[in-house]
């Protein structure tokens, strides 16, 4: 069984559509394993985004990501990276298909409402940073 993390970010935390975003996961056969809302510090952003440190976005991403509560997700199912970054949509919500998430919620190319992990290691890494093995049940 495939694992995935998914972060929704601070937009859409606080247009209060975490229960939207979670039902889409499960009705499209993905399973929460767990979940957790959280405040991310500056440090932590940093160090999740660090493969981007060098790029001219870096500071306005922690920024954002130190805006507000975060909702971190653990999904799994049979081929669970793919599902998910099909329901996100493209990064850019004006590209984004209609009826996925970042269509329907997101507001720009940096606030767009959700993270979805794009590779099997940065899955496991992702996941390990912010869960426990015991945490994912």
């Amino acid at each position: 069984m495939e694992q995935t993390l998914s972060i929704i970010k601070p937009d859409a935390v606080a247009k209060n559509v975490v229960g939207q975003i979670l039902a889409r996961f499960e009705n499209a056969g993905l399973r929460i394993a767990v979940t957790k809302k959280i405040q991310l510090s500056r440090a932590d952003a940093e160090a999740f985004y660090a493969v981007h440190a060098e790029r001219p976005f870096f500071a306005d991403l922690v920024e954002f990501m130190i805006s507000g509560p975060v909702v971190v997700t653990v999904l799994e199912g049979e081929n669970a990276m793919a599902k998910n970054r099909e329901l996100m949509g493209a990064t850019n919500p004006k590209e984004a298909a209609e009826g996925t998430i970042r269509a329907d919620f997101a507001e720009s190319i940096d606030a767009n409402a959700v993270h979805g992990s794009d590779s099997a290691e940065n899955a496991d890494i992702e996941i390990n940073f912010f869960f426990a093995q015991r945490d994912i049940v």
